[in-house]
């Protein structure tokens, strides 16, 4: 297995430095395998969700559909795959993200009894705001 940083996994998806993106898509497509996959973090998925969305202006859709594909890319190997997939079934086009489900779920299967913060919008995903 080989570890993927946040930065090469967004030049994959991006394709915005061509030498970089070249080095990537190589990498990704054709060297890393089912056998010798690509590992991808926890923090390396909310890095690059985060990168997409404010870099690249990513909506939520976009976003789940991405996530979905690295989870369905045979080549790659996403950490905790179930609790992805359990957060991705938190994520709503009405402004909730990929990140803050990932947190979410996180703290759930942590058997935290509730989550708190002070985005109002990552209460879309079950998270409680703290006043």
């Amino acid at each position: 297995m080989i570890g993927l940083d946040t930065n090469v996994l967004v030049r994959y998806l991006a394709q915005d430095e061509p030498a970089q993106s070249a080095r990537a898509t190589k990498l990704i497509e054709h060297e890393l395998s089912e056998r010798q996959p690509g590992y991808i973090s926890l923090i390396v998925l909310v890095e690059t969700c985060w990168v997409l969305k404010r870099l690249y202006g990513a909506t939520a859709a976009e976003l789940r559909t991405t996530v979905r594909d690295l989870l369905d890319a045979r080549q790659l190997a996403v950490e905790s795959r179930q609790l992805v997939t359990q957060a991705l079934a938190r994520v709503t086009d009405g402004g909730s993200d990929v990140a803050d489900a990932l947190i979410a779920e996180c703290a759930v299967n942590a058997g935290c009894e509730r989550i708190v913060t002070f985005d109002k919008s990552a209460a879309k995903v079950g998270m409680s705001f703290l006043r």
